[in-house]
């Protein structure tokens, strides 16, 4: 029977790569093969410390000893410790991210105090920054920032940042390479704000709008006035009507559109009227419908049937709301 030490290096990196960080370095103290393949550079391309309460010392120790230059992806907690117990980050960590990891391109932050941490200290390299219930300043995001800041960001999602407003949205406007934004239960920002920035962000081809105070309808609206080479558009149904789906009718480049519940209005479009709309939407290939209670039902075969050139799923809504990025 085959044991651990007969497998090959790259079925073992393999296993390696789905331990905690915590386990990885304990087990590199079990022989020296091991001790190697856990310095592989391949083992820290992405690296996860979310499940821990890391104090700063540890956390420099980690970016020396094995991050640097190996590390593509990294999603931390704002549980970095210093002096007080307040969970924290630090502008030297972010600017110690940026000088010693030259290949990291994508930031995760959770439950972290940005209030003190100036966008200008994050990584110039980063394409894509994720923010999950974090605070920030009223000076994060703002237009009238620095506009070589985070020149290469290409997505970025906001979930649960209760201080995010129209200005931030507005501020936005000054990332050029941005294609992908994700407002989620961001219920400061205004149709109004929301109509006035994507003038400014026609070039985003990835636009999602999950559990805001917006309703589907302005929201859709919007976007078919100013973001006609939008691809993807994923959305909470809340005020969904037929009328507003149909602006959505003719758009050029659309290929994906979800619909997501759980909140369910009279005015709320019938199947036959999502399928309708979506024949005339010529380069559609995915319709998505989660949490409307359609699986199984009548309203699923209705559009698949209705739309045979369409990749069709119907399910329910994932446990959490903004689970489909993970």
């Amino acid at each position: 029977m085959a044991t651990l030490v007969d497998l090959p290096d790259l079925v073992l990196l393999e296993i390696f790569s789905y331990l905690p960080v915590r386990d990885r370095i304990r087990i590199s103290r079990v022989c020296h093969r091991w001790k190697r393949l856990v310095d592989d550079r391949w083992l820290w391309r992405h690296v996860d410390l979310t499940l821990y309460t890391m104090r700063p010392k540890v956390m420099w120790h980690l970016l020396r000893r094995y991050m640097a230059t190996r590390l593509h992806s990294l999603r931390m907690g704002g549980y970095l410790f210093s002096g007080s117990q307040a969970p924290q980050l630090s502008p030297a960590l972010m600017r110690a991210l940026g000088q010693k990891c030259p290949n990291l391109r994508r930031l995760c932050l959770h439950v972290a105090d940005l209030s003190m941490v100036p966008i200008t200290s994050l990584p110039r390299t980063l394409r894509t920054l994720e923010l999950h219930s974090c605070e920030i300043s009223m000076a994060w995001l703002l237009k009238e920032q620095d506009p070589t800041v985070l020149p290469l960001l290409e997505c970025i999602v906001l979930d649960r940042v209760p201080a995010f407003r129209d200005e931030h949205l507005q501020g936005l406007t000054r990332f050029r390479a941005l294609r992908s934004l994700v407002l989620g239960g961001t219920y400061r920002v205004t149709e109004t704000g929301l109509d006035a920035s994507l003038q400014e962000l026609s070039y985003l081809q990835r636009l999602e709008v999950l559990g805001c105070t917006l309703s589907a309808d302005s929201t859709l609206l919007a976007i078919s006035r100013h973001l006609r080479d939008v691809r993807k558009i994923r959305l909470t149904v809340g005020g969904l009507s037929a009328p507003g789906l149909a602006v959505l009718e003719g758009m050029p480049a659309l290929e994906s559109l979800c619909l997501q519940g759980p909140l369910i209005t009279p005015e709320m479009p019938t199947p036959a009227q999502i399928v309708a709309s979506c024949l005339s939407m010529p380069k559609l290939k995915a319709l998505e419908v989660q949490g409307l209670g359609w699986e199984g039902q009548e309203a699923e075969r209705v559009l698949c049937k209705g739309l045979p050139h369409c990749m069709v799923i119907v399910r329910p809504c994932p446990k959490e709301s903004m689970d489909w990025w993970m």
